[in-house]
């Protein structure tokens, strides 16, 4: 069976989706610069995950959204001297081309934020209702106040969240006359850049609310696997939770929550606003799709991932020696020995390290036709073969 770590219970348990059709949302990117390392080892992980369940036999619906609205877009635009949608659009068609050269399994669907604004809407409303909205002169808050368990995902200090959201990209369009320090914007009121209509007046949407928005229209009230990197636990997920179950009254919003540490370079997390990035299109011009995606699943997703060219130079050696030993056909995985073990460690919390060692042993000791059609099968699950 299954196990993955929840955050939320901070517990490896047992996967049970609620129905036969598996929903899984993962919180995707902000294209205001070019896909690096860290997005790739993310998404990376969702696609074996996905595939893994759906070599199972089990249907999956996979939402991945594109935060095509942020104060980061709009910065980096007006930085850059280029319009906001045009350098978002350009930066997504870039993601998806390196995404795609990675043998990514595309997402069912990719909702936009802008094209949700009707959807979020209605959350806000809801939450107005439920007297867990409230209107200041910069915009409509969301009250934690009113959130059942709010801190349960995170399990941060008030004072810890406090320092985290000073460092926020949107810190400085907050009104100083929250309720809480730690309650959100749903609907900024805003002099510049993009604004739509609303029943509260023009303005754009908070961040929070976007995913929320995008998670209820496309996988329902309650989703089986939510995830991103660990970074996104607090405020993001956080506050996904807090507002998506007071507008619905169901709890838990997600079954499981999942989050993949943080690639870094120099002791650094790799990122965008500080720059010290690893891009995926730059690793490919020196080595393999199939070699960058053994590298990057050579370190369980929830641990922190150091960069190092040598290891991505290794991986691309061992990359090279599953194809001549396993060669090429098609088959399913089966039920034999070597098959079983490596698909166990798959099964212990996506434990890609340990399952492509395995894989690499069993592929070693030169197994017959099915054992290896069934080795091959599970080196696609992994995408370290074609």
């Amino acid at each position: 069976m299954l196990r993955l770590y929840d955050t939320r219970r901070r517990a490896t348990v047992p996967f049970r989706p609620r129905a036969d059709e598996i929903t899984l949302y993962v919180c995707g990117v902000t294209p205001y610069d070019t896909t690096h390392l860290g997005h790739a080892r993310t998404f990376l992980m969702f696609d074996v995950l996905v595939r893994l369940l759906e070599a199972r036999g089990r249907c999956v619906r996979y939402a991945q959204n594109v935060t095509d609205i942020d104060e980061s877009i709009l910065q980096r635009a007006s930085r850059d001297g280029v319009g906001w949608r045009a350098l978002g659009q350009r930066e997504e068609r870039a993601f998806l081309r390196d995404m795609k050269a990675l043998g990514w399994r595309r997402p069912d669907v990719i909702p936009h934020a802008t094209r949700e604004i009707g959807e979020i809407h209605q959350i806000i409303s809801l939450l107005e209702k439920r007297g867990a909205a409230y209107r200041l002169p910069r915009g409509m808050y969301f009250s934690v106040e009113r959130a059942r368990g709010y801190g349960e995902l995170s399990g941060l200090s008030v004072a810890r969240m406090a320092k985290i959201l000073a460092g926020q990209d949107d810190v400085g369009l907050e009104d100083t006359g929250r309720r809480d320090p730690r309650d959100f914007a749903l609907w900024r009121f805003v002099e510049s850049g993009p604004t739509w209509p609303s029943p509260w007046g023009r303005g754009r949407p908070g961040w929070h609310v976007e995913c929320s928005a995008m998670a209820l229209h496309h996988l329902g009230e309650r989703i089986d696997l939510h995830g991103g990197g660990g970074d996104l636990i607090y405020p993001h997920h956080e506050n996904e939770i807090a507002q998506t179950e007071t507008a619905t009254g169901k709890r838990p919003f997600v079954g499981t929550w999942m989050h993949v540490g943080p690639m870094k370079l120099g002791g650094r997390k790799m990122s965008k606003s500080d720059g010290n990035m690893v891009f995926v299109r730059d690793a490919l011009e020196r080595t393999s799709p199939e070699g960058l995606r053994l590298y990057l699943m050579d370190i369980h997703y929830r641990r922190p991932f150091e960069h190092d060219e040598r290891r991505l130079a290794r991986a691309e050696g061992r990359a090279e020696r599953l194809r001549l030993q396993l060669g090429s056909g098609s088959g399913t995985i089966g039920s034999d020995r070597a098959s079983r073990s490596v698909m166990s460690l798959l099964d212990a919390d996506l434990d890609t390290p340990g399952a492509l060692r395995a894989l690499e042993v069993a592929a070693r000791q030169d197994p017959d036709a099915r054992t290896r059609a069934s080795l091959l099968a599970i080196a696609r699950v992994l995408g370290v073969m074609r």
